[in-house]
């Protein structure tokens, strides 16, 4: 009789320590390569476009770059396909990395030494442009949390502001690449349009720096805009616009204890999660806020910044823009592209009252 002696199954080696993080690190690497291939070709390039023709933002290329990407047929398969989980992460990740950054660039020394008057008076934009945006939103239907990331774009610091409220909103992506088309577009029409108004208007070069500051929407759009008029404008139009920028830290904490209360009346305490009341990202951005304000920072440090920064916003906004679909602008009669002219037209006035309001 033969007796057969049965020996334990060999089981498969179990993973253990790195080899599955490693794994997934792999596997995350291998379907984002793409996109951030494709980030890395836009940026240089709108980085070129920019030394061409000074007066075109390199974010605003950027943005440009992106929706012609989304909605061209031969890059659109690509953008769907391909493209889309690295354009997704660089929309995100990168968007906050950028702000992060941005907190260098604004020191509380400059903000004071506008004086008590010009920082309130900036503020005071800063709230009216907020709550006349999200109501004009609310007026045109803008779906979900667009009017309220609209109203953050066009009275703060234009996409970096969006997305920092977005994150805080945990909005749909839907809801964000809107408000990012309409910030860029408008900021854009400031740039060809408020230089030729300066005139008209009898405004010398440091109170054209002034409106400027108050009411063009991102930074570079406020550079781009403000160096028409000289050195002395585009020096007061930096330091009134990072006045702005300083706002967006309390305003998106605000949004997260709004959302956090929400959250719990909408059955949070049963285990969904709750948005932060104010996000790591702005933890790091306030930061850098406080060490450029106490710190003598070096120039060849903020200089290095400067280009980290606008690398990583600019690989962002390719992401954010190449999420937008032209007949999404142009849904409902084109409803969010009249009532963005509309804030433009609301914060420009905002804008030029508070120059008068100043010169008084």
């Amino acid at each position: 009789m033969v007796h057969q002696t049965h020996e334990p199954a060999v089981q498969p080696p179990v993973e253990t320590g790195s080899a599955a993080p490693s794994g997934r690190i792999r596997a995350g690497i291998s379907s984002h390569w793409a996109g951030l291939a494709a980030c890395a070709v836009v940026v240089p390039l709108s980085f070129l476009v920019h030394l061409l023709v000074p007066s075109i933002p390199v974010m605003t290329t950027a943005v440009v770059l992106g929706i012609l990407a989304a909605n061209l047929p031969g890059t659109g398969r690509l953008v769907e396909g391909p493209w889309k989980k690295g354009l997704g992460f660089a929309g995100k990740k990168l968007m906050r990395a950028g702000i992060v950054l941005l907190g260098l660039k604004l020191s509380i020394v400059d903000v004071l030494e506008l004086g008590w008057a010009t920082f309130g008076v900036v503020v005071l934009i800063v709230l009216l442009a907020f709550g006349g945006t999200y109501l004009l939103g609310k007026a045109f239907r803008l779906p979900g949390d667009q009017p309220l990331l609209v109203a953050t774009g066009f009275s703060i610091c234009g996409a970096s502001a969006i997305g920092a409220m977005s994150a805080v909103r945990r909005s749909r992506d839907e809801d964000t690449v809107i408000p990012v088309a309409l910030v860029t577009l408008c900021g854009t029409l400031a740039i060809a349009v408020l230089p030729l108004l300066a005139g008209p208007l009898g405004l010398g070069p440091e109170a054209f720096g002034q409106w400027v500051g108050a009411s063009v929407h991102d930074v570079g759009q406020v550079v781009a805009t403000a160096q028409t008029a000289g050195t002395s404008a585009l020096a007061i139009a930096i330091v009134i616009k990072l006045t702005r920028v300083l706002t967006l830290a309390p305003m998106v904490a605000a949004a997260g204890i709004i959302g956090r209360r929400k959250g719990r009346a909408d059955g949070g305490e049963e285990g969904l999660k709750l948005p932060p009341i104010v996000p790591l990202f702005i933890i790091g951005f306030v930061a850098l806020v406080a060490v450029r304000s106490i710190f003598d920072v070096p120039v060849e440090v903020l200089e290095v910044a400067t280009i980290v920064q606008d690398v990583v916003l600019a690989a962002a906004l390719f992401g954010l823009g190449s999420a937008v679909r032209i007949r999404q602008l142009f849904a409902s009669r084109g409803a969010s592209l009249l009532m963005a002219l509309s804030s433009w037209a609301l914060i420009a006035g905002l804008g030029y009252a508070g120059v008068l309001l100043l010169q008084m």
